[in-house]
């Protein structure tokens, strides 16, 4: 039996968790001003069912509308999921709350920390108040698994985020994957699951904006080196591509069939569904989208040296490219060269070293004003 009974009792909890992150609330209210955690819910894309063997029937309001055991455990975990990677973000990154480059990069740490933690309390709002003993006592887990100490559900939200370059990777590509499964939630046939997204995407859209100002604003500064920059492009575009999970994957299938995850933006596809591929399918369409971001990136580089944007097929985990050894550029290689190829093309100790030193200086990042 879950130790909370009431969604107070879990706040008490999470008020726990961030003083275990050990930082100073007087950050948050010094920089933002005053802020409320709070539950919001937006308007639904329709009332009914998009999409799946429901379609056209009303969404469902509450947990037991849900005609199927199995589909209200797939609602269930998918909240955990989601809830899951928002409190691993600022686990990864709460270091860099400290040695902010200017006072606007303070000011966006800030704010992004606060609305991803208000994210993980609305996907614990839903668990305590929509999934009974079983939602209690998952919201509570939700806040004992520590990305530091590599207990986060999904590993690509283990890793630490070091420095401000990295940060700004992560989030591009981290922030931007989690755009994709919001959209994709955005959709659900369970109503509260679908009315917590809207609000949740216009603040996620900050966060992977920050990113990619910031890598603009690294790049157009021009003291990182361009194939130091790479690397941490590298990193996190090929971590982010393995989080939308197995290409042929059958939880997706039965997802969308049922009604409860869509595509990307579900609502304006024209064309049938390949319910063989949904994984894959937003896999690319993620991937088509970072491309274009690089160029934009490139944009702001001005010497001849340009970023470019890694294999599809690149340092994949999960899928049908898992553990292959296909580098950055698309070639197979063997064992020996492949080991040799990812030191060259993702972030070394010098590299770390070698940033160590450049964040010395004011002008490793373009100026900003707050």
């Amino acid at each position: 039996m879950a130790r909370i009974k009431t969604f107070d009792d879990w706040v008490e909890i999470m008020r726990m968790w961030q003083r275990d992150l050990d930082l100073d609330p007087e950050i948050f209210t010094r920089v933002l001003g005053v802020y409320n955690l709070e539950a919001k819910y937006g308007d639904l894309h329709a009332d009914e069912i998009e999409f799946g063997e429901f379609v056209g029937q009303r969404k469902w309001e509450k947990v037991m509308e849900i005609p199927d055991q199995r589909m209200r455990d797939a609602v269930l975990n998918m909240i955990i999921y989601q809830g899951d990677t928002e409190f691993a973000s600022n686990e990864q990154q709460r270091l860099l709350l400290r040695n902010a480059p200017s006072d606007y990069d303070l000011y966006s740490i800030a704010r992004v920390f606060v609305e991803e933690t208000r994210h993980g309390y609305q996907m614990c709002h839903l668990l305590v108040n929509h999934f009974g003993n079983d939602g209690r006592i998952e919201a509570e887990k939700m806040l004992t698994r520590r990305a530091d100490q590599g207990t986060r559900l999904l590993n690509a939200f283990n890793n630490p985020v070091k420095h401000w370059l990295d940060l700004f990777a992560y989030q591009n590509y981290m922030d931007r994957d989690g755009k994709f499964q919001l959209q994709m939630l955005s959709h659900s046939g369970f109503a509260p699951l679908s009315r917590s997204m809207g609000p949740m995407l216009k603040e996620e859209s900050f966060h992977l904006g920050t990113g990619l100002t910031g890598l603009k604003r690294v790049a157009k500064a021009n003291v990182v080196p361009v194939s130091v920059q790479q690397k941490y492009h590298n990193k996190w575009l090929s971590g982010s591509l393995d989080l939308f999970g197995n290409d042929h994957s059958s939880s997706a299938v039965w997802a969308y069939i049922w009604g409860i995850k869509g595509r990307p933006e579900e609502d304006k596809e024209d064309t049938e569904a390949d319910r063989e591929l949904l994984n894959d399918y937003a896999r690319r369409q993620y991937y088509e989208e970072c491309a274009k971001l690089v160029g934009q990136v490139n944009a702001s580089i001005p010497g001849d040296e340009k970023l470019y944007v890694a294999d599809i097929r690149f340092n994949r985990q999960i899928g049908q490219y898992a553990g292959k050894r296909y580098s950055v550029d698309g070639r197979i290689l063997d064992s020996d060269q492949y080991e040799e190829h990812l030191r060259e093309v993702l972030p070394s100790e010098e590299d770390e070293q070698l940033l160590a030193e450049l964040f010395k200086r004011e002008d490793w990042v373009e100026a900003r004003a707050a």
